[in-house]
This record gives C-alpha cells, structure tokens and sequence, in this order.
C-alpha cells in the first residue's frame, strides 16, 4: 500500500523485552483508525513504532511507500505528528509557545515566523477550545486543558498524518465528544489521516472506519466497527461478557457489559 501506513514483520520492544513481535499492519491513507485492546497489550508501542519513537528489532514501517527510519527527521515530521500519551512542558512556558512549537518542522534554519505559522497556531488554539488561555502558563493549568494544549499542538504541525495516544485522557465526557469531533472533522474536511488508540470500545466504534484490536502484543481482528466488534471478541480479548447493539444515535455497534451481577442491576 504505497499511499498508506504499513508495518511488515514489525517486532518492538523495550530493554530487552519485546512488547509487539512480527505485526502486519496496513493503514489506508484518509480514514480514523482506532487500535483498541486491554491494558499492557503494545497498543502504544505500536504507536510509538509507527512514528519512530521507537526503532524496531525487526520489521520495517513504512509511510506512503518511504520507510520511516530512512526520512530525513524535518521531512517526517512535517508528514507525520504524533502526540504521545503523557508529556512534559517546559517550566513556565505559555500555552501560545506551547503551540507554536508544532510549527517548527516547517520553519527554516534563518526563516521569519510567518502568516502561515501564525494562521497555524491560531487554528490550532481555536479548534481545541484553549484560544482563551494562550498567555496562561502550561504548567497552570488542569489536566484537561494541558490535554488539550498538547493537541492544538499536534495539530499546528499541520500534518497529514496525526497519530494520537490515549488522546482524551483527563477530558470530562462532553470534551472528549469535542475532540473526537474535531478529528473527524479533519478527516471529512482536510483529509487527515487520523490513527488513535483509544480505551472505550463504544466511542472507538462510533468514530473509527477501521478497528485495530491487539491481545498480548498481536493483532487479533481489524477491519469495520460492524464486522469487528463481537461479543465473542469482547470476551475473548477483555474477558468481559457483553452484548452488541445498535448505537441509537449513529447504528454503529455498542457494546453493553452484562456485568457481574447483572440481575441486581435490573432490579435497582
């Protein structure tokens, strides 16, 4: 697949330890893919080897026919973003430098700050709701609006590709359906191709056109939330009995836990 994202006999690890061994992935360009799967599994050791975080110790990743460990650093990362799942702001630093720091791959050595780097980060401030705090010091704020000023700069790189970590973490239920919708607006709008790893299967399912779902650092099912998401997948993978339904609101599959007691809940 030479327009997309592909992994071939990928193996990653840490120390020694290996996390993900021999995945096949291929991603297609223009469309939200969600990996899914339980804690500890490699979801973002997969991650972190599809940007480069990490090299493999096997396999090779390639982004649109290129392999990634051949680009030259600037070029990649004015093709790819990726925000991690936890990060460290400099002490004191404002949410508006925060920012525009996601423009530096697109910035010469002796080049200006330009209209465009500005109309960037402006764009950036807005569509994740933190434009009102840009003089705000980083490290003053929640964690959801930290989460929040992280992925304004994710998205002032200006990518074509955005690869997002666990990327509501620490947002509230109504900030997490703005995110969620912000990302696939800049799939629909400006053809992003987005790749997140997210932990709640029902919002995976309502926003992905392509589930990854990993068990014990391997692949165990991709495709479309209506072919992918099962019951019999849900137990085998989390170990949790559920059932299937339609997503009231979109017809997209819900997963519903049946719980450990189930008959007590009815009856409260």
């Amino acid at each position: 697949m030479r327009d997309g994202l592909t992994a071939r006999g990928l193996t990653l690890g840490y120390e020694g330890r290996t996390i993900c061994r021999d995945l096949d992935l291929a991603l297609p360009k223009g469309e939200v893919t969600v990996i899914v799967g339980p804690n500890g599994c490699g979801k973002s050791t997969l991650l972190r080897g599809l940007c480069r975080l990490i090299a493999p110790a096997a396999g090779e990743v390639r982004l649109e026919g290129e392999d990634i460990h051949r680009m030259p650093t600037r070029l990649l990362a004015q093709r790819l973003a990726m925000l991690p799942q936890s990060s460290t702001a400099p002490p004191g630093i404002t949410v508006a430098d925060l920012v525009a720091r996601g423009r530096h791959p697109h910035r010469r050595a002796f080049g200006g700050w330009s209209a465009a780097d500005a109309e960037a980060v402006a764009h950036a401030l807005d569509a994740t709701g933190v434009a009102e705090m840009a003089e705000s010091a980083v490290d003053t704020l929640s964690g959801g609006q930290r989460q929040r000023v992280w992925v304004a700069m994710a998205l002032a790189q200006d990518t074509g590709w955005l690869l997002l970590d666990e990327p509501t973490t620490y947002l509230d239920i109504a900030h997490q359906i703005d995110l969620l919708d912000l990302f696939a607006a800049l799939n629909r709008e400006r053809g992003v191709s987005i790749v997140a790893v997210l932990h709640d299967l029902n919002l995976a399912c309502r926003y992905a056109d392509r589930l990854v779902v990993m068990a014990e650092g391997r692949i165990v099912a991709e495709g479309p939330p209506a072919r992918v998401l099962t019951a019999e997948l849900v137990d085998q993978v989390f170990g949790l009995p559920c059932l299937i339904v339609p997503d009231p609101v979109t017809g997209t599959p819900m997963m519903v836990p049946r719980g450990r007691h189930p008959a007590r809940a009815a009856a409260e």
